[in-house]
């Protein structure tokens, strides 16, 4: 350090640089950011208004909206084609199929979740001062050592698996002797036993996003009095079957239930938008809105995957393309759009950066920052790949505007067909993915970078130790 601060020419050099650059590390200053990060579940790309959707869709979502008008809205955004691996990808910053490695035995299955061994955000948060708050789905864990609360949260309300569970309460089928416990509302917090509350059926099935923004509004009120900086994490989930508005909502849009829940998503994401500036908070606070995959795929299920091809559980865009809207005033320029590709597991390695926390060092990190490409220091995302799994299967890659997919799905059986001959699909000309090969014979140069990225990461998986047991 006395080095450094006799160098004197250094000193001012790096001191205007950091003044200039929109990608100041927040580790140098007194206050860190708050984030807000809403995880919509099964919503497609074409939902949102700045999608194009919204009044096409049956409901303005004019808050929603105003996030893409102040801040950064990404058309190219990638997530897991499941719930459960996507949203270990969002916590871990590690693509799902590495958080299920084991150790000298095949991976894990698609639903297992997250082992107390992975490093999660909230962790990472938490341990740079963060109160850390979880309402909505969990879906990575439902056994004693494996909730919210034992991988960083503070505190959780809300379910621990998937809302479909929300059916069996009142179907005249089930069978109460199957040994099979119904879902219930569950609160916890850190360093206590969770809770189990009412049971999860469809009158509280309706009404549960209410009470996590509610839960929400007020964890985030109680930290901002105390002003220490906070995590509010919201995976809501009414965009899952079985989609029930709101009584508040219920029939107001006279479109249908899906059109009432987005018009009751929009109006919650309002409240906690206004909250932030009531609180005086605006500028210290990252506010993100995203989902964890695209729409449903089972013929009775609501959603609309914009242009793309194809539904959750299939390899095509319209599972792995969502929405992703970020907002950060003074930092984030407003009214950005771009296409340049970007991942789920790049906002681990982001948020630690813009906070100044630390990432893990004794496991690969399949994230990149993206500090730079959202402040404006960089042009251009610092990804330009992703890799595609359904299940513990490898399907394809990604790499620019290019799609290789060595196995293709039966969309309506999900049966898997190998393909004899890897389809290749230009995005830009062909974002449909109707015909594989139709511009590749004038392209045939492209299955270098693709079949790269592909052989690095399997070399990449084949070298992973994977996690140790629980």
């Amino acid at each position: 350090m006395l080095n450094y601060l006799k160098n004197t020419h250094r000193f001012i050099a790096l001191a205007l640089s950091t003044m200039l650059s929109f990608s100041v590390s927040v580790a140098n200053s007194s206050e860190k950011p708050n984030i807000v990060l809403v995880l919509m579940d099964n919503f497609g790309y074409g939902e949102v208004g700045v999608y194009g959707g919204g009044v096409l869709r049956g409901a303005p979502t004019p808050n929603i909206d105003s996030i893409a008008s102040e801040g950064f809205q990404l058309t190219n955004f990638n997530v897991e084609a499941e719930c459960t691996p996507s949203r270990s990808a969002l916590m871990t910053g590690r693509y799902g199929i590495r958080t299920r490695q084991q150790v000298d035995v095949p991976p894990r299955g698609i639903w297992y979740g997250l082992t107390p061994w992975e490093i999660t955000l909230a962790e990472m948060l938490s341990a740079e001062g963060y109160a850390t708050g979880m309402f909505g789905k969990w879906h990575l864990g439902d056994a004693e050592g494996r909730y919210p609360t034992d991988q960083g949260f503070d505190e959780w309300y809300g379910i621990p698996n998937s809302s479909d569970q929300a059916f069996w309460p009142d179907s005249d089928s089930f069978q109460k002797d199957a040994g099979v416990e119904l879902t219930r509302i569950m609160t916890a917090k850190r360093d206590e036993k969770p809770k189990k509350h009412e049971v999860y059926g469809r009158a509280k099935r309706a009404t549960i996003d209410r009470e996590i923004t509610d839960h929400a509004l007020d964890f985030m009120e109680r930290k901002a009095k105390t002003k220490q900086p906070f995590f509010a994490y919201l995976p809501y989930t009414q965009t899952h079957e079985p989609v029930d508005a709101h009584p508040d909502f219920k029939g107001k849009t006279g479109n249908g239930s899906f059109a009432d829940v987005l018009a009751q998503t929009d109006a919650y994401v309002g409240e906690l938008l206004a909250l932030v500036d009531d609180l005086g908070l605006k500028d210290n606070t990252i506010f993100i809105f995203t989902s964890d995959n695209g729409r449903e795929g089972i013929k009775r299920s609501f959603g609309f995957t914009g242009p793309w091809r194809g539904t959750m559980f299939s390899p095509y865009e319209g599972s792995l393309r969502v929405p992703f809207l970020i907002r950060y005033p003074g930092k984030i320029p407003a009214k950005q759009v771009s296409n340049d590709i970007v991942h789920m597991i790049d906002v681990f390695p982001t948020l630690a950066n813009l906070v100044g926390g630390d990432i893990p060092q004794d496991r690969v990190l399949d994230g990149v920052d993206q500090t730079g490409f959202l402040t404006g220091a960089e042009s251009k995302s610092s990804r330009e790949s992703v890799i595609i799994y359904i299940g513990n299967d490898l399907f394809g890659v990604k790499w620019r505007n290019w799609k290789l997919l060595l196995k293709e799905i039966d969309e309506k059986s999900y049966a898997i067909k190998n393909m004899a001959y890897p389809s290749f699909y230009n995005l830009i000309v062909d974002p449909k993915e109707e015909e594989p090969e139709k511009f590749y014979l004038d392209d045939t140069w492209v299955e270098t970078p693709l079949y790269e990225v592909m052989e690095d990461h399997l070399i990449s998986i084949s070298e992973d130790k994977g996690a140790p047991p629980n």
